[in-house]
């Protein structure tokens, strides 16, 4: 059983699993640590946590389990920081967007008898702008949170006390081992499905259907602001498809540079792909080409 959960990182994705974690029926403490104090307080405001730490460390230190949700890059630095000082009762987990180094350095500092348990994260699930205010209670409702254990050919989905003693023989702490399980039992709770994959496959799923859109999107609208962004027109002529397509310029270079910087040649090879398709279409304007294209891009709709 939980009884305390630490939350460093109180934007969008934080503040958001102290909502629905609450909307779940989660009755221990939930504290909440953010760089910036004001988005901190907002999240108390809110209702997500129920008080602000001053320091991160001890909070966490204080909690059964702790959930990162903060960029890539001090995720690594949080897991070095925390290692040294958390023991085999506790329970590290992230949401971070690349798993690959998260998964390594969590093969290399934690998942040991003598150390806490750490179980890399990433729920599919978000919005093209951060920040506590626009946190959601139903954020995760319906949305897959994929999980990058050492054994992802295991199946821990549920809580079985033959599973806790699996993940135990693997090298994980019994303690640990069973707050792994109820983290996933929560999960569940907030509304997500849960599905285990490795953490080099899930960085090259990712690069095509997360970061490949992201980076399109960034490209034609600043494109667009270019070569139209002044035109008065704009706001008239522009409809539907402009807004859909353009809704992910919006995101924060905050956040992706560090995917950016960690699945830097999964992301490459999506965008060389699409540079080539691309480039066929434009080849292809007035041949029978492009209603094969068309018939291929309503395949993909349709499934």
């Amino acid at each position: 059983m939980i009884s305390r959960i630490s939350i460093l990182g109180t934007g969008l994705l934080g503040t958001s699993v102290g909502l629905a974690l609450r909307a779940a029926g989660f009755r221990g403490a939930i504290v909440g640590w953010n760089r910036s104090p004001a988005q901190a307080r907002l999240a108390l405001s809110m209702g997500a946590i129920d008080s602000v730490a001053a320091d991160p460390i001890e909070a966490a230190r204080a909690s059964q389990v702790t959930l990162l949700a903060v960029p890539i890059y001090a995720t690594l630095d949080f897991m070095e920081k925390l290692a040294p000082v958390l023991g085999p009762s506790h329970m590290v987990t992230d949401v971070g967007s690349t798993k690959r180094m998260i998964s390594e350095a969590a093969t290399r500092l934690y998942n040991t008898p003598e150390h806490a348990a750490f179980l890399p994260g990433h729920p599919m699930a978000g919005k093209e702008r951060g920040g506590a205010a626009l946190a959601d209670a139903n954020l995760f409702r319906g949305a897959v949170w994929l999980f990058t254990p050492a054994s992802a050919s295991s199946n821990p989905h549920s809580s079985s006390e033959r599973e806790k003693w699996a993940i135990a023989d693997e090298g994980v702490s019994w303690p640990g081992a069973a707050l792994m399980c109820t983290w996933r039992e929560w999960v569940t709770k907030m509304g997500a499905k849960t599905l285990d994959l490795d953490p080099v496959r899930h960085d090259e799923l990712v690069a095509w259907v997360s970061h490949l859109p992201q980076f399109t999107a960034t490209a034609l609208s600043a494109l667009l602001e270019e070569e139209v962004g002044s035109a008065p027109e704009l706001k008239d002529v522009g409809g539907r498809a402009l807004r859909e397509m353009t809704r992910l310029g919006a995101s924060p270079f905050s956040m992706w540079r560090d995917i950016a910087h960690t699945n830097t040649e999964a992301v490459e090879r999506a965008l060389l792909a699409l540079e080539q398709r691309l480039a066929h279409l434009r080849e292809n304007l007035r041949t029978p080409e492009l209603r094969s294209q068309f018939e291929q891009a309503n395949k993909f709709r349709r499934e």
